[in-house]
């Protein structure tokens, strides 16, 4: 499986996109990571920018809309997955939100994180991809100060422990990997803080495979918990942003992130089955998003840069990698498509 970071749509990205008249297209933008996107057999990434579409109006900071063909381009380049529990998500109210979601199950990518009743935010979202049935979940810290209509705070997913500890339990009866999305910690911060530590170890305890972090715009270490039962979780504290118009160095600096999820099952001498769930391989990919007097937006493996797009870039992309596997020191590091993975399986989902 893999992961990116904030799909964060500035309205100088989407004017950049625009082809005609209230129509667009980010395929360009995306050309040069869409192989590496496409050769995982679960993609998964942070809609930050809600795609509430065109005719509610666009938006840009402090309160984002944007257009439906965000969602054209992640379908196209292999996202199976997208949360969108963030700071952003009330922005635009619930017609925003009904607009995305709609969008969303038309273009047959699964949604986390925000939901249009009560009845459907009860349902844990899965897929099952080689015999190995993921569950995903997602939540917020909050969302700027606003807040959801009474009665329909099923919305969005706000981070709260008990919630959070039953809903894992739920989806954990459902699923052999349980892969939590949480929109947390520190804007601009490049060291996750303790709370981050304190709800991916509650996280863990409570049988949570995979932690995929997102808010702080900015790469963030991974790290391996040990749950209370000796599971081993993998959190990746931020993914930092995979395309915005965020203009500061480690602003424009995202990645990939992607792991091995293997199921063994095994049978005693009395017939008993017992199943173990593996996540291995860490890789990254980390990318850099490139533009030139706000035009020109293009996402770029670190690895295939140089000086003119990115100056000492060698030197950045150096303390990047350190910075990223100083807790899993055997983190490996993307340098060509060839050391990807490259056969996509189907992919069932359902709804519980």
């Amino acid at each position: 499986m893999a992961a990116i970071g904030d799909i964060l749509i500035h309205n100088s990205v989407y004017e950049d996109a625009q082809i005609g008249n209230g129509q667009y297209n980010f395929s360009k933008m995306f050309e040069k990571v869409k192989p590496f996107l496409q050769s995982a057999d679960i993609t998964i990434a942070n809609s930050e920018s809600i795609i509430g579409g065109q005719d509610i109006g666009l938006s840009s900071y402090p309160q984002f809309n944007s257009p439906y063909e965000v969602g054209d381009v992640l379908k196209e380049v292999g996202v199976d997955v997208v949360t969108m529990a963030n700071n952003h998500t009330l922005d635009r109210g619930e017609k925003a939100i009904i607009n995305a979601t709609n969008y969303w199950n038309k273009l047959g990518i699964t949604y986390v994180g925000a939901a249009t009743s009560q009845e459907e935010a009860e349902i844990v979202k899965t897929m099952t991809v080689n015999n190995i049935t993921f569950s995903f979940l997602g939540y917020t810290y909050g969302t700027n100060g606003l807040v959801t209509p009474e009665g329909k705070e099923y919305l969005v997913n706000y981070i709260n422990e008990e919630k959070l500890i039953e809903d894992i339990n739920k989806a954990k009866s459902i699923s052999d990997v349980v892969i939590l999305n949480l929109h947390y910690g520190n804007e601009y911060a490049r060291m996750f803080n303790e709370y981050q530590e304190h709800i991916a170890q509650l996280a863990s305890d409570n049988g949570v495979g995979i932690v995929i972090g997102h808010h702080p715009h900015v790469l963030q270490p991974a790290k391996w918990y040990t749950g209370v039962n000796g599971n081993k979780t993998f959190v990746i504290h931020s993914l930092g942003n995979f395309i915005s118009a965020q203009d500061e160095l480690y602003r424009q600096i995202g990645a990939i992130m992607q792991l091995s999820v293997t199921k063994t099952i095994t049978h005693d001498h009395q017939g008993k089955q017992t199943i173990s769930i593996e996540i291995s391989n860490p890789t990254l990919l980390p990318t850099y998003v490139n533009f030139t007097n706000w035009r020109n937006y293009n996402i770029i493996p670190m690895y295939q840069l140089d000086n003119n797009v990115l100056n000492n870039y060698q030197t950045i992309y150096d303390e990047i990698k350190v910075h990223m596997s100083q807790f899993v020191p055997e983190m490996q590091y993307v340098e060509s498509i060839s050391s990807m993975k490259n056969n996509q399986v189907s992919i069932t989902p359902s709804y519980y």
